[in-house]
This record gives C-alpha cells, sequence and structure tokens, in this order.
C-alpha cells in the first residue's frame, strides 16, 4: 500500500511538471502518448487506493497560466474532453443519436466576444478557469473577423494555430539549429501570448471556429456551423454521422491526416442535437456531450543499435536513439528522439534491446516501450565532442546532461553559425561545416577571428572546398559584413529569447546608440514592448558577463556599426500600410522591398487586414489567401512595377 501510495505523488510531480512546462513555457518533456500512459496509470492508483491528491491532474484542467498579460475568469469552465483510440467505443458513445466528427486541432483554444458585431476582446483557455486577455493579438490572425454581420453579445470558440508551411517558413528564417522552433504548437502558444502583437502579425496564426457558445438561438451544433461561416468565420472540417457510418468517416480522415496543413492531435466527436446534449451534464473534468478520439499509432518493433548524444549550443546534451530502420505510416524511420536523461533511465535502454516505436500524431517518431529493458546504455561521462565532464542536472525529478565547457566546438560551432546567418551578420559564403573546420584548427576562437581571416590565407586556399577564388570571395564577404547595424549585432550575439523583431525593438528604442543598448538595465527593457521580466532579466546578466564584454569589445573594434538614427518625419508613402507576396523581379528580395517602403516613411505587415492599403503581387490573378482576402476586403492590388511607380 505504501509504495503504491508513493508510486501516485511520484506521478502526481512528474505529470504536473510535464503540464507546466507544456502550458506556461510552451515545451515538452515527454511525448503525448507518455503523458497519457502515467496519466492512466495515476488514475487507477487513485480509484484503487481510494485517494486523490488536492494538485492531482486528474481533478485539474490545465495549468496556471503565468505571463505579463492581464488575467480573466471564464464564465463557465472549460472542460477538456475524454478521450478514446477506438472506433468502436465512438459507435456505442453515439448510439442512435447523429453526431458531428471534426479535427482536434492542435494548438491554443481562445474565446472571442462579439459586441453589436465588433470584436471586443479574445481569452486563451488559460487552465480552463482563467485565461489570458489576447484581443490586440487576436485582431492580427489571419483570418479573424473583426467586425461580424450580428447585434448583441456573440462568443465563439474556436482554435489557434500555425499550419505546417507556415512553420517550416518562419523556421527557414532562423539560422542557428538549436533556435528553432520544436513544432507549431509551442510557436503557436509563444506567439499568441506576445506582448507585442507586431509579431504576432508576422507569424501567420488562423482561428478555426468550432463552437457558439453565445449568440443566435439553434436546435442543432450543425446550423451553429454554418451560421458561423456565414459570419465570416473558417470553421474546423468536419462530416456529419451516425454509429453506422463514423467508420468510414474516420478512415477518411486518416487518409488525409499525412498531407493535413494544420496541426491535429485526432479528432472530435459531439452529438449534433444541442439540448439533448446539454442535458446529460458533465463531469468534473469532462463534459459529456462530446469525445475525443486520439489516432492509434501504428507500432512497430524494430532493434536499438545505439543512443548518440547531441551537445547543442546552450550546452545540453540530447539522447537520439538510432534503430534499425523500419516502415511508419507511410515513411522510412531509424531515428528517434529520448528527450532526456530521465526518459533514457526510465526506458531502461541498451544496445540491442527491441524496443517498439510509432509517429506521435502520425509525424514525429518516438520510442512507447522497450520490451527487453536491458538498461545497459549510461550518459557519457565526457561531452562528445570536447571531452570536458558532464554534469546531471535535476530539475524537480527530470535529469538532463550537460556540457559545462563554456569553450566546447559544439557550442561555438552553433553559435558561430547564428553569428553569420542571414538575419545576423549574414557572411555569405559560410557554412556549419566552414565554420566548424576553422574551429577545429585554431584559426576561428571568436567573433571578431571571422574579420581576421586574411592571416590565414595560405591554409585556408590549400582547404578541401577553397581556392583562391573562393578564399577572395570570403573577404569579400566578410568586409561586407563588418558594415552592419546595431540591431543585427544585437541580433547575431545570441542573447537568450532576443530575436530578430526583438533586436530591432530594442535599436529603435535606443536610437541606434550601441552604447545605450549595451547598458540597458532591466526596468528600462521591461519597458519596451515584446520585452518581458525573463527576457530583460537573461539581457542584463548577458552584459554584465565579463567573458561576454570582452568578445563584443573585440568586435567593435574590427567592425563598423552604422549608429545614425531618423525619427520617421513623413515620406511619400507615409501612413500607408503595404503587404508583400509572391515572387519579385526588381528587387533582390521581398525584405529589400520591406526596406524600400520603410525606406519611403511607410509600415510593412506580413498578413492583409483592413489596416492594409495595398498589396504587392506581381501574380494579380493569384488565388492565393493573401489575394483572396485583398479582393474580400477591397485592398488594392499592385504590381512591383506599381509600386516603384509610387515611389517615382
Amino acid at each position: 500500500m505504501e509504495q503504491k501510495r508513493k508510486r501516485m505523488e511520484e506521478l502526481v510531480a512528474v505529470l504536473n511538471k510535464a503540464a507546466r512546462v507544456y502550458y506556461q513555457e510552451s515545451s515538452e518533456i515527454m511525448s503525448n502518448r507518455e503523458y497519457d500512459q502515467l496519466y492512466d496509470e495515476l488514475e487507477a492508483l487513485e480509484k484503487e487506493l481510494g485517494i486523490t491528491k488536492a494538485n492531482s491532474p486528474t481533478v485539474r484542467v490545465g495549468y496556471e497560466v503565468a505571463s505579463g498579460l492581464p488575467k480573466e475568469d471564464h464564465p463557465m469552465p472549460m472542460l477538456s474532453l475524454d478521450k478514446t483510440k477506438s472506433v468502436d467505443d465512438l459507435k456505442g458513445w453515439l448510439a442512435d443519436k447523429d453526431g458531428i466528427l471534426s479535427w482536434k486541432l492542435d494548438g491554443l483554444t481562445i474565446v472571442l466576444t462579439y459586441e453589436s458585431g465588433a470584436l471586443t476582446k479574445a481569452v486563451t483557455r488559460g487552465d480552463g478557469i482563467t485565461g489570458e486577455v489576447i484581443t490586440n493579438n487576436a485582431k492580427v490572425f489571419d483570418n479573424i473577423p473583426l467586425t461580424i454581420p450580428a447585434s448583441g453579445t456573440v462568443v465563439v470558440r474556436g482554435e489557434a494555430v500555425i499550419s505546417y508551411s507556415d512553420f517550416e517558413e518562419i523556421n527557414k528564417q532562423i539560422g542557428d539549429t538549436d533556435a528553432k522552433y520544436k513544432n507549431p504548437r509551442n510557436l503557436c502558444s509563444g506567439t499568441v501570448r506576445q506582448l507585442n502583437n507586431e509579431i504576432t502579425a508576422q507569424r501567420h496564426v488562423k482561428f478555426y471556429a468550432f463552437s457558439l457558445a453565445e449568440g443566435e438561438a439553434f436546435d442543432y451544433r450543425h446550423q451553429q456551423m454554418d451560421w458561423l461561416e456565414t459570419l465570416g468565420f473558417e470553421t474546423v472540417e468536419r462530416v456529419n454521422v451516425t454509429a453506422e457510418s463514423i467508420e468510414d468517416a474516420v478512415g477518411r480522415f486518416a487518409e488525409k491526416i499525412e498531407g493535413f496543413d494544420l496541426p491535429s492531435d485526432g479528432l472530435v466527436l459531439i452529438y449534433d442535437d444541442i439540448e439533448y446534449g446539454k442535458s446529460l451534464g458533465t463531469t468534473s473534468k469532462f463534459p459529456r456531450d462530446s469525445i475525443a478520439f486520439k489516432w492509434k499509432d501504428e507500432m512497430k518493433e524494430t532493434a536499438l543499435k545505439e543512443v548518440l548524444w547531441n551537445v547543442s549550443r546552450t550546452g545540453l546534451i540530447n539522447p537520439i536513439a538510432i534503430f534499425e530502420p523500419v516502415e511508419l505510416e507511410g515513411t522510412t524511420v531509424s531515428r528517434a528522439s529520448v528527450h532526456n536523461l530521465s526518459i533514457v533511465r526510465s526506458l531502461a535502454l541498451g544496445e540491442g534491446d527491441t524496443i517498439k516505436v510509432y509517429k506521435a500524431n502520425m509525424i514525429i517518431p518516438q520510442i512507447a516501450e522497450n520490451l527487453t529493458k536491458s538498461g545497459t546504455i549510461k550518459p557519457p561521462a565526457e561531452c562528445p565532442v570536447c571531452g570536458a565532464s558532464t554534469e546531471i542536472h535535476d530539475d524537480n525529478g527530470v535529469e538532463t546532461l550537460h556540457c559545462p565547457n563554456p569553450e566546447c566546438p559544439a557550442k561555438l560551432i552553433k553559435a558561430f553559425t547564428h553569428f553569420v546567418s542571414r538575419n545576423a551578420l549574414n557572411i555569405e559564403g559560410l557554412s556549419e561545416a566552414t565554420l566548424e573546420k576553422f574551429i577545429d584548427e585554431g584559426m576561428v576562437r571568436t567573433f571578431a577571428d571571422l574579420f581576421k581571416l586574411k592571416a590565414w590565407e595560405e591554409r585556408i586556399v590549400t582547404m578541401e572546398g577553397f581556392g583562391q577564388k573562393s578564399f577572395d570571395n570570403l573577404l569579400e564577404a566578410t568586409a561586407k559584413a563588418a558594415n552592419t547595424t546595431p540591431a543585427r549585432l544585437l541580433y547575431a550575439l545570441g542573447i537568450p529569447n532576443i530575436g530578430v523583431a526583438n533586436a530591432k525593438m530594442i535599436a529603435k528604442e535606443c536610437k541606434n546608440n550601441w552604447e545605450k543598448i549595451a547598458g540597458l538595465d532591466t526596468a528600462e527593457l521591461a519597458a519596451i514592448d515584446g520585452i518581458g521580466d525573463i527576457m530583460a532579466e537573461a539581457y542584463a546578466e548577458f552584459f554584465k558577463d565579463e567573458e561576454k564584454l570582452a568578445i563584443i569589445s573585440d568586435l567593435l573594434e574590427v567592425l563598423n556599426i552604422d549608429q545614425s538614427f531618423t525619427e520617421s518625419t513623413g515620406g511619400s508613402l507615409s501612413g500607408k500600410t503595404f503587404v508583400i507576396t509572391g515572387k519579385v523581379y526588381h528587387y533582390e528580395n521581398r525584405d529589400a522591398v520591406k526596406a524600400a517602403v520603410e525606406a519611403a516613411g511607410g509600415k510593412t505587415a506580413s498578413s492583409v487586414s483592413a489596416k492594409t492599403d495595398y498589396l504587392i503581387n506581381n501574380d494579380i490573378t493569384s488565388g492565393s489567401s493573401k489575394n483572396k482576402k485583398a479582393k474580400e476586403l477591397g485592398v488594392p492590388i499592385i504590381t512591383e512595377e506599381e509600386f516603384m511607380a509610387m515611389l517615382g
């Protein structure tokens, strides 16, 4: 009995930790499958022992929200859904009733309130009791109607998501591999909760309505959804089903999942008859009028070959399982992230073990269980890259492995890759592989060394893949990159959480004065839109670090930083907002078009809205979403040449 009670307490601790990381920090320490397994184990123990802890996730919904956004209680608790992986369960649950089957989108649930046809409030689900007010951010989502043809109060619930294609496009702009976002759900969570909605606007968040909480009275759910579409909302894809047709309907959804551009972790089945659903009431955690269907993962057995330990720019050493290739969901997979040291140990992994693997949500390879459990794989005592003694960090029961050596080449390579990336110093021709060679041979130890490569000419021109012409091109690229801006340098330094937009914002606030940029304290930083307390503290600490200051000092000797600053006082495009899409032919790229707009006093945005004055698109007849939106709103679509004519 005591052992079971202790196990129950362990499960509560680790599940709450996982929930906190997932909901509050937009990250994860275990897969959904692992969470579900531990949750089911805890629920069974609570029933057996007749004990439920006050902080148990079985009696709490979500996790307490934490950010600088205003909080607001929901009029009624927003409960999570009960779940099943069995189509037969869905048939039995539906019985002789009609239902609606739809995608269960994997983003952030949002509640929109309209008064007299105008959007007045947007609140996240939060912990189900209290949400965060994100009205300004919702107003820049790609597809939320700001006004609707309806009187009185209308309350709409739906899911905010970022598509896989937009997610990949955003990650392409990030040179540093470790800084890339892990998945669309995490990116969406952070985007929706930004303190600066300019950042939100750049990331193409979309909203898909799934229910009407208040408004026009209807007898059936499908009538509600049809009405929402007439108001201008995009709704989740859905089909009407009965117990007889639901198996075929699930199969059709399953066929679409591989090419589906929106993140989804299953399906939702709800009774079509609204009054019948309401009459069933709720449990303490779940509504009885709907149920979630999770995909039954295709599972394959294979042999574990080894665990690789990958060192990141931050020094975190991530375990990667390498196994005999298997076919899963139509593709061949041979590796899976094991997330952290705790999971390696809980799975008791060993070389040659027979493991079961699957794709979480049919996409991300994961290890489901280890059938052999030899437990022979141990964390390396030394960093696999630099040989420094590794350290194990314990954060509330979750163990992670780290390299403490600040000079570890793996850290340097990742930091240098970020430093030379397009949005940073933009040194063309310096790939990660080339940087690795320069660092391994001792030619480059600090960022400033990248601008002193002339001294190594004799060695570099004889390196594989290099010649005199390549070397001359490299020198030309570094000379060009040496003429830079405070915003580019600030982003290039790799300060935690300081992205391109934040770097530009800080530089603008300081009027491009580098001394002021480097001397900001936490209070000054927190006063800048989009800079939260945690970000401000990390920033201030960075500029207090003596080693970091020495690196910056060396850089200032080899860089020419343009600290000129001109307050925007108008221009030929003053007060005009442009969106640029499609291919450009007269400018180098779309960023160059944006620069031209801003130089003429105009503004640029990433998505078309009622505030957009012009959409620049050389393919005016395109059926793209931006063109459609512009036509709906009456926004003029102009070609690149027409834009150039506006500039004179």
